[in-house]
């Protein structure tokens, strides 16, 4: 099994394509060892302590490293999780654990239902225009909210904390959303 490995605009992270779905739907990104306890394989990754993030897309993981780590170091430990893990058919989650990020509806602030129209433009340009370049990435972007013009996104993977986020947001997701969305006038992340 070969597991190809793609730099991403963050430096701390590395993009790892096992050739194979990760996951079937959605995304998950785990923030801090306790909750990666719902995978087995992100819990894995968490154990070098050298790990900061992981985050499953359908078709890679992402693997953020901790200030000072050094991916020519880590870079084979986290190949060899990896290739253990999919060579063994190995389960991405604990039985009864939840697989999926908890789903963009449910974290939402409680859009306003006079904007129902314009909620519905700003989901479809993130989901048709933004997600796939973000996925790109090795991250993931997730709406929460749109109130007074402002949109609230939550960045995920790669994305959290990258230095290029901000300028990504202001300058990229922000100008398409204003173009297509005049009622959008800012976007903030969360």
């Amino acid at each position: 099994m070969l597991i190809e490995t793609e730099a991403t605009p963050n430096p701390a992270t590395l993009k790892f394509l096992p050739g194979r779905t990760v996951m079937d739907a959605g995304t998950r990104d785990f923030a801090t060892p306790e909750d990666a306890e719902a995978s087995p394989l992100a819990s894995a990754l968490f154990s070098f302590g050298d790990v900061t993030g992981v985050f499953f897309g359908r078709d890679f993981i992402s693997v953020t490293a901790g200030p000072g780590v050094d991916w020519r170091d880590l870079k084979p430990d986290v190949l060899a999780i990896l290739l253990d893990h999919f060579s063994a058919n190995m389960p991405l989650f604990h039985a009864g654990s939840a697989g999926f990020s908890v789903p963009p509806e449910s974290a939402d602030f409680g859009d306003n239902p006079e904007d129902a129209e314009i909620v519905a433009q700003i989901r479809e340009l993130i989901d048709t225009r933004i997600r796939p370049a973000v996925a790109n990435d090795g991250g993931d972007i997730v709406y929460r909210g749109f109130d007074a013009g402002k949109v609230y996104l939550q960045m995920q993977g790669a994305c959290a904390g990258c230095p290029s986020s901000t300028a990504t947001l202001k300058n990229g997701i922000e100008q398409l959303l204003k173009y297509y969305v005049p009622e959008v006038t800012e976007v903030r992340a969360i």
